[in-house]
């Protein structure tokens, strides 16, 4: 897994679909695709980033990104047939942009949506 195929490829994807706010926190696992020193560069290029790494050996600082994870293999993955590896690109694709951000309701949004967090809260810096 090179840093190109994931974590650098997310990120543009990232920063195309949304806006980089002052004071955004890029929180991650001490992985090798996270601390390669492309990653760092570019996340370092955006001077409006504070990176930050779990501690070693400690994961609960990664819970929020563990439950995601959870959440898309028992709800996507486990009891699926198997797929070529770009059909599973489009699989988890839809299941993020169509289904959890959209229309899945999180407890610890208090039930909302994301897009519908996003919303209450873009709403709020405008008004």
């Amino acid at each position: 897994m090179s840093t190109e195929e994931t974590t650098l490829g997310a990120w543009i994807m990232a920063v195309k679909n949304r806006d980089i706010d002052e004071g955004l926190i890029f929180h991650s696992d001490r992985g090798v695709q996270h601390a390669s020193k492309k990653f760092v560069n570019v996340l370092d290029s955006y001077k409006k980033i504070t990176r930050s790494m779990s501690r070693k050996g400690n994961c609960w600082d990664n819970a929020v990104v563990e439950s995601f994870f959870k959440s898309l293999k028992t709800e996507l993955i486990y009891g699926s047939k198997l797929i070529s590896k770009e059909q599973m690109k489009l699989e988890i694709f839809e299941y993020i942009e169509i289904w959890y951000n959209r229309k899945r309701r999180h407890s610890a949004l208090n039930y909302a949506t994301i897009e519908e967090f996003d919303n209450q809260i873009n709403y709020k810096n405008v008004a």
